[in-house]
């Protein structure tokens, strides 16, 4: 079985960005697990454990989505929920782009088995995962200067293969397409 997800990878700028951003979180107290900056991307879908010959059927319906290129802004890093977080991200704007992607994503898969998405799409990308919170992770997140990551262009979506190991998730690009 291979652990897959549809997503949108981020340019370097971003991700340097971010990174710059975790250092911050990493002052606090408590338990982050960070998110390595290399694999930081915006989940369109989650497919979870697919069986191989799967894959080029996933890939083949993924070129069917008729999208055009957009613009997505990643903003600065949030608690979520705020009170006590499970995640540390950044909301993502984008004029609705992601979400209208994330549907027709899931309207291409159904035919295949694959559940669609019962909770709205809210676009993001998770920095960290709150492994024991202490209240100085939220006050460092908002230590961050509330200015947008960045912005960027998005022009394809990517199946990607994640492979759970104890150091974090070890991410596989298995396609790649064009919007």
């Amino acid at each position: 079985m291979v652990r897959t997800f549809v997503a949108i990878d981020l340019p370097e700028d971003i991700r340097e960005r971010a990174r710059e951003s975790q250092e911050i979180l990493k002052r606090s107290s408590g338990r982050l697990a960070i998110v390595d900056p290399a694999n930081l991307h915006l989940t369109v879908k989650f497919l979870g454990e697919i069986d191989p010959a799967q894959v080029d059927p996933v890939v083949e319906a993924l070129r069917a989505v008729r999208a055009a290129p957009f613009s997505l802004t990643v903003g600065y890093p949030v608690c979520n929920p705020p009170r006590k977080p499970r995640v540390i991200w950044c909301d993502v704007t984008d004029g609705g782009e992601s979400a209208a992607l994330a549907r027709q994503v899931d309207d291409l898969l159904a035919p295949l088995g694959f559940s669609r998405e019962t909770r709205p799409f809210r676009p993001h990308v998770t920095l960290a995962r709150v492994k024991d919170f202490h209240p100085s992770q939220c006050r460092e997140a908002a230590s961050i200067p509330r200015e947008p990551l960045g912005t960027c262009r998005v022009a394809s979506i990517k199946l990607k293969k994640s492979t759970l190991t104890p150091r974090g998730s070890i991410y596989e690009d298995l396609a790649e397409v064009a919007l």
